[in-house]
Formats: C-alpha cells, sequence, structure tokens
C-alpha cells in the first residue's frame, strides 16, 4: 500500500473515530501532496509524498518551543498529537550511533577533510537518511566530526 494510500484510509478512521487533530493533519498533508502535485503536473510517489510530511513534521517541531515560550499548553499538546501523528508515516528512526555511522561513511566516500566540505557531505549522505534522522541532527554530527 503507498504512503497516499494510507493516508487516505486513516483519514477515514480518524473520521470514523472523530479524531479530530488526526483528522486535520492527515488533511494538511494531503493538501501539501495535492498542491505540489497540481502545480509540477506529477504524480508524486512514496519519496516525494516522505519529503511533503517530512517539512510538515518541521514546522511542527520548529514551532513547538515558541507555544512552550509563549505558556500555550494547550497548544504544545496539540502540536505533539500532530508530531505523533506523522511520525507515524515515516521509516524507523535512525539512533544516534547509526547516524554516526551514516556519518562517517559519507566523510569517508568523499574525502572531506574540513568544514568547507560539508556540502559534499551532506549532498552525499541525506538520500541514505531521508525520512529516518533529522537533518539538523546530522548536519550537527556532521560538523562535530568535520571540526
Amino acid at each position: 500500500m503507498s504512503l497516499k494510500e494510507k493516508l487516505m484510509q486513516d483519514l477515514k478512521e480518524a473520521m470514523k473515530n472523530k479524531d479530530v487533530i488526526g483528522k486535520n493533519t492527515i488533511q494538511l498533508v494531503r493538501s501539501g501532496i495535492l498542491q505540489i502535485e497540481k502545480d509540477q503536473q506529477v504524480e508524486m510517489d512514496d519519496d516525494g509524498v516522505l519529503d511533503v510530511i517530512t517539512k510538515e513534521l518541521k514546522k511542527r517541531r520548529d514551532a513547538l518551543p515558541e507555544y512552550e515560550k509563549s505558556g500555550r499548553s494547550d497548544l504544545v499538546e496539540s502540536l505533539n498529537q500532530e508530531i505523533v501523528t506523522l511520525m507515524n508515516y515515516l521509516p524507523e528512526q535512525l539512533s544516534d550511533e547509526e547516524v554516526e555511522q551514516v556519518v562517517r561513511e559519507g566523510i569517508q566516500e568523499t574525502g572531506a577533510t574540513s568544514m568547507k566540505d560539508m556540502g559534499k557531505v551532506m549532498t552525499f549522505i541525506t538520500p541514505k537518511i531521508r525520512g529516518r534522522a533529522d537533518t539538523r541532527k546530522v548536519s550537527a554530527v556532521v560538523k562535530q566530526l568535520l571540526s
């Protein structure tokens, strides 16, 4: 079953169960997918859908500290539920050790020696970690190992 089909099935399930946050989150992802499909006149595959889900997840993670700072515990709670909903569609996340292993392989394969080579390393490893690790976390590991 493709990710788009799974999203549609889960949307129906969320509506049946009256899960408002789950329904709204899935609808937001589906609308992002439809927008890209219409703009680019393409049929998105699972990798494209995964990119949309990852972008939506990043938006929520970036907004979370702002909500916490403003003391909006109701919004923090709903945002956390949205994050959990989106995480269900991502592949199993890499552990810190696995991320470091992938970064070390990337550094070795590209022959990177300094921070100037960070772009080459990130370009090399991004396809390997797509949807399986937060790019900010990976970027921090690359910086640490190249410093």
